[in-house]
């Protein structure tokens, strides 16, 4: 069953399970051919069932010891971009799509991003443009990311967050 798995690690970010489970983004999963949507909603208050979305089978939960068997499941991951739960999915090996919280202030999200954006290893959007981003978003494009070499990472952080 080809699967999306949606996180916002340890936050609440509403905004993106709304509109993930919104009629519009559904049927972009769908004509897709994705069949299952898992949702961690972390400290959310938003918590979808089957009736909000009924065309696709439907796993919701708060918080797991560890999410890697749910990323590791998945064909897609959607998260918010907390650095933590990119390099996860990335380390995966998985397509990423992120989306960014436009109402945090001082967003460092934006930009780190960005930058694994501009490197081609994942895509972004916002809540705002996730429906026509999942409707027209090109996966072949990604390039895998590397994990493991501590230096290139803190090169990398250094300039995504604009301090090199």
């Amino acid at each position: 069953m080809k699967t999306v798995f949606v996180t916002v690690g340890t936050t609440s970010f509403d905004q993106l399970i709304e509109e993930i489970t919104s009629a519009h983004a559904v049927k972009a999963l769908k004509d897709r051919g994705y069949e299952q949507l898992v949702l961690q909603v972390g400290r959310g208050s938003f918590l979808p069932d089957a009736h909000t979305c009924p065309h696709i089978y439907l796993e919701v939960f708060a918080f797991k010891d560890s999410i890697a068997e749910d990323m590791e499941q998945a064909d897609l991951v959607i998260s918010h971009a907390g650095a933590g739960s990119c390099l996860e999915a990335l380390g995966a090996g998985k397509a990423l799509l992120v989306v960014v919280n436009d109402k945090l202030m001082d967003n460092h999200q934006l930009e780190l991003a960005r930058q694994l954006h501009q490197d081609s290893h994942l895509l972004y959007c916002t809540c705002s443009t996730l429906t026509e981003t999942l409707r027209t978003m090109d996966l072949s494009v990604l390039q895998p990311f590397v994990p493991g070499q501590p230096k290139k990472f803190a090169d990398f952080m250094k300039r995504a967050l604009g301090l090199q």
